[in-house]
């Protein structure tokens, strides 16, 4: 419709699905992106401006943060990688709107855990515990 105005999702409304995995309360996404390589190419008889190719699609680890729970679920994924069982897995970032509907969904396919940090702690801090897990993966759309 000509006119009618469309306000912008928030970007603190969300959840994440990921395929096999029950985890609740991430509090922050972050590093999902995609970008092409150019590459360069010129030949002997053209002018001296090269011209530029579409190269390889590369994917930027995508790290998830959420507080500490008793759920080992996505440890345990990061682990089983560790031990050469790497299983991967599709994961789901959905965007929710102030109603508490989906509004926009992408869709990260073939991720398998690369790197997982845990909390620090501080006798004197008032922070929540967090846990880091950094997906690698082979692609990202998005779906909704």
């Amino acid at each position: 419709m000509a006119g009618e105005r469309r306000d912008p999702y928030r970007n603190f409304r969300f959840r994440i699905e990921v395929e096999g995995i029950q985890q609740a309360g991430f509090s922050e996404i972050s590093g999902f992106d995609a970008s092409l390589s150019v590459i360069e190419y010129r030949e002997g008889n053209e002018t001296i401006t090269p011209r530029k190719l579409p190269g390889l699609a590369k994917y930027g680890n995508i790290s998830l943060k959420w507080g500490v729970t008793d759920s080992m679920d996505m440890y345990n994924w990061m682990s089983e990688s560790i031990q050469g069982k790497v299983s991967r897995k599709t994961v789901t970032i959905i965007a929710i709107n102030e109603e508490g509907a989906d509004v926009a969904t992408w869709q990260v396919i073939e991720a398998w855990p690369s790197k997982y940090s845990a909390p620090s702690f501080k006798g004197t801090g008032n922070e929540i515990a967090i846990e880091n897990l950094e997906l690698a993966h082979e692609g990202m759309t998005r779906t909704k």
